[in-house]
């Protein structure tokens, strides 16, 4: 371990340690050491696991609650301590030149035609068309309360304080305050204690944009135009156009959701417009006082005086004032006077409002061409482009709001529709929702809300319905882009001929017309993952890809491709820059948008370092994965193993279908996991299926993810692709041709070294205790047998002696954690085989045993770094 990561583990694991004896006497630290060294031993072979569940089991289950508490606390301190280091790291690297995966990088790649590419040219063209869209989403997969998320928060700000480098006294202080902040953090409730309701997660969702997101957003654009056209950045017009463009499903997104409702949605984008107008206002308030340049050395242009006077006819009182303040300062005036509009316009204030985003960029380029003009140039193309950037990144809507429902639904509200009859509840609903889009558009634009998936999109014809929902408002139907969501294996399958027949849809040609023929399809890994398996959905997936990509080109449509990935390796998750290089050749082109769920979020987007970080690198690899020379090697690489490819996924399929069809299957898992109390971490407000039937297909992917993490199993990120290995090299004997798959083509790559991360996270012991509880032994056989097989199948074609050998960084990371989270497995093993054995009579028991089986899922979530 790193001496500085090594440090602060240290001292924040004894300020724990500290704060147990203050708690509950040395008898609880000595209980939790206890713990910790046994499952260290039983890592390395020197105890049993029966002799650390004796260890568990001998304690009270208040004891229990306890030792749970303090390993998950001792999690959310170390995952604290490596985001440090990350940053740590990452300062380090730019320090000493151009950073490997930031656009510098690959915009040098492109350039100096490293990669083979036609250089300038293509750049420019690349650049050009350039697009990011992540989508936050609401799917429950952050198991911390954001209680826990602020106090974590607190600690890490004084952790940084403390590596800046005080004084003495300043210290103690500083150490002090960590102390009591990590007490509170033990003292407080880990787990919610009443469900989160759709604006509960639009408001969780504002703290990454209030905290991050609208401060990240000018850096990586000043980092594209830096890397565009070197040091001269901040003293010219920039080349770098805005290309990020923020989604957002909180609110919108009411598939198997009863919750969402039109209320939610409009009050979901009143809350983003109220947190964007008060950074906006904030920001351009903030540069007006610091914009103190004076008329003597920088006269104001001929269009500010006009703007001034214009404003001063409206408004005399407000610009009598700012000039009182601000003599001789006109552009100072000026944006001191658009900082009040905007709070106008966020207090619905119509004589002095904004009535667009487009009206105040107006202003702000009034302002930045006088600065120009008068040769302060530094001036004008400095922060004051920095706020022309965020405006024209977040508009007055913040992020664009999706509405998604499933098509069935849209099916039964149009029969009801042309049926003429009095509107069911639900048909009223679908229909209400389309006047609230078509309100957002008229109150913020038409980009603030447009776009409208379909869920289980079968047919060009579930396109058709909503557009007739739609057209049925008359003239208050909303401007819509109905987008198709294909989610299991079918429907990918059949996804060019659903387009081929929107493009027969009136209303579709004429959005096409509209937007220059631009058109957007959804892709579901979730489900598709859950149904084939995950080495067979990602090989339909990249078929799927391929295809829309030809389609697209035959009909001369700008395409972009939604990738509805999980966080989880069992929900197409994984390192986004490696997933995107591995993307069908013509898929990306300039354009990649994804979904952005639950812990992501704030892994993602928690910390500006790391926020600009992961902006920059799927950057670079949207830029990369475009240039031809990528291209035509994957294309050639495809071409080549594609057989082999289509003989390991018919085999995994084959594997895994026979297993999750087993008769009894979902009942054995629901046994062996704690797959039905997840439900009572209330991480969401969504349930966790979307009917009331208890079999497999009405089962969420995210808890099906989360369920099988939390027994040390992740049979969704492997399971099938030892079958499929098996299957096309003789169970190991002749693996030539995989190696050479895996060297060559980027998919195959992915695919295998994202099983082998799942792989890593696993624990076959442990996992074995909990299969156990089922009283299936078969079914556990056929599960171990398959994680043997893929394991040493997955080793002997990667040519690793042990898993994520070649990924320093995250192996230490997982090694380190292993034992800690073996603990709190054991922990978890004891609550749930209670539970399961079905004789507990007594209520509080039951109580205490529940509170516990729920502290240590949320504890392995939060070391594991993983829920769905």
């Amino acid at each position: 371990m790193p001496e500085p990561l090594r440090r602060d583990v240290r001292l924040l694991g004894a300020m724990l340690g500290d704060g147990l004896v203050e708690y509950g006497g040395q008898g609880l630290l000595d209980d939790v050491e206890r713990l910790r060294h046994a499952v260290i031993a039983a890592r390395r072979g020197e105890t049993s696991a029966d002799e650390v569940a004796a260890i568990v089991d001998g304690w009270t289950l208040e004891r229990a609650e306890q030792v749970a508490r303090a390993f998950t606390v001792y999690f959310h301190l170390t995952n604290l301590a490596e985001e440090h280091h990350r940053i740590r790291t990452l300062r380090e690297r730019d320090a000493g030149g151009t950073v490997p995966g930031s656009v510098a990088a690959a915009v040098e790649e492109i350039r100096t035609e490293k990669i083979g590419t036609a250089g300038g040219d293509r750049l420019a063209e690349v650049i050009d068309g350039l697009e990011f869209r992540p989508v936050f989403t609401a799917h429950p997969t952050e198991a911390r309360r954001r209680a826990v998320v602020t106090a974590i928060q607190r600690i890490s700000d004084l952790l940084t304080a403390l590596n800046a480098g005080q004084g003495a006294s300043e210290r103690e202080e500083t150490e002090r305050r960590l102390r009591e902040e990590i007490d509170l953090l033990w003292r407080t409730a880990l787990r919610r204690g009443t469900q989160m309701d759709p604006l509960d997660e639009v408001r969780t969702a504002m703290a990454a944009f209030d905290e991050t997101i609208f401060r990240v957003v000018p850096h990586v654009y000043r980092a594209l135009d830096r890397a565009l056209d070197g040091d001269d950045t901040g003293t010219r017009p920039p080349k770098a156009r805005p290309y990020l463009r923020f989604g957002s499903w909180i609110g919108g997104d009411r598939d198997g959701n009863p919750y969402v409702t039109a209320q939610v949605t409009r009050d979901a984008i009143m809350i983003q417009a109220d947190h964007v107008l008060r950074a906006l206002e904030t920001a351009c308030a903030r540069i007006g006082r610091e914009l103190t340049v004076h008329e003597s050395t920088t006269p104001a242009s001929a269009g500010l005086r006009n703007a001034l006077a214009a404003a001063r006819t409206a408004h005399p009182s407000r610009l009598a004032e700012g000039a009182k303040r601000s003599p001789g300062e006109p552009h100072r005036q000026f944006l001191l006077y658009a900082a009040t509009r905007i709070a106008a316009t966020r207090e619905r204030d119509a004589d002095l409002a904004y009535a667009s985003p487009d009206e105040l960029l107006a202003d702000l380029r009034t302002v930045q061409e006088s600065l120009a003009a008068a040769g302060a140039a530094r001036q004008a193309y400095g922060r004051v482009q920095q706020l022309i950037w965020q405006v024209e990144t977040f508009g007055f809507h913040l992020a664009e709001l999706e509405i998604r429902q499933h098509s069935e639904l849209h099916e039964k509200a149009l029969a009801e529709v042309r049926a003429g009859g009095e509107l069911s509840e639900m048909t009223e609903e679908i229909l209400e929702t389309l006047r609230v889009v078509a309100w957002i558009q008229k109150r913020f634009g038409v980009r603030a809300c447009h776009r409208y998936i379909v869920s289980f999109t079968r047919s060009a014809e579930d396109m058709a319905n909503v557009h007739e929902l739609a057209a049925s408002l008359g003239d208050g139907a909303p401007v819509l882009d109905v987008i198709p969501l294909f989610e299991t294996g079918e429907d990918l399958e059949r996804a060019p001929s659903v387009l081929e027949g929107m493009l027969e849809i009136p209303a579709v040609r004429r959005r096409l017309d509209d937007t220059g023929r631009r058109m957007e399809v959804m892709l579901g890994y979730s489900d598709s993952a859950k149904q084939l398996g995950p080495a067979s959905a990602t090989l339909r997936l990249y078929d799927t890809q391929e295809a829309l990509a030809a389609w697209a080109a035959r009909n001369d449509i700008t395409l972009t491709l939604f990738h509805g990935r999980g966080g989880s390796l069992g929900r197409g998750g994984g390192p986004a820059n490696r997933a995107i290089l591995a993307q069908a050749p013509g898929s990306v082109a300039g354009r990649f948008k994804v979904t952005e769920q639950g812990e992501v979020i704030f892994a993602r987007y928690g910390r500006t370092e790391i926020a600009e970080r992961h902006v920059e690198q799927v950057t670079s690899a949207v830029l990369l994965a475009s240039t031809d020379a990528v291209q035509e090697r994957a294309r050639a690489a495809a071409a080549r193993f594609r057989p082999l490819a289509d003989k390991i996924g018919e085999a995994a399929k084959d594997a895994f279908r026979s297993l999750i069809e087993t008769d009894g299957f979902a009942a054995w898992f629901a046994r062996v996991s704690p797959l039905e109390e997840i439900a009572e971490l209330r991480i969401g407000s969504r349930p966790a299926r979307r009917k009331a039937a208890r079999g497999l297909e009405d089962l969420r992917a995210i808890p099906w993810v989360f369920a099988w993490t939390q027994t040390r199993v992740n049979l969704p990120g492997w399971y099938g692709l030892g079958s499929g290995l098996a299957a096309v090299s003789g169970d190991g004997r002749d693996l030539g041709e995989l190696r050479e798959a895996y060297e060559a083509w980027p998919l195959f790559n992915t695919l295998l070294d994202n099983a082998e991360m799942s792989l890593a996270k696993s624990d076959r012991a442990i996992a074995e205790r909990y299969l156990a509880l089922g009283g299936r032994p078969e079914l556990s056989e056929a599960v171990l047998a398959e994680y043997d097989r893929t394991r040493r199948l997955v080793l002997a074609v990667t040519g690793h002696e042990r898993l994520l050998e070649n990924r320093r960084v995250l192996s230490r990371a997982v090694e380190l954690r292993n034992p800690y989270v073996d603990a709190l497995s054991h922990l978890q093993l004891r609550a749930l085989t209670a539970l399961r054995a079905g004789d507990v009579t007594d209520e509080e028991e039951r109580s205490h045993l529940e509170a516990l089986l729920l502290l240590s899922v949320n504890g392995v979530a939060a070391g594991l770094q993983n829920t769905g």
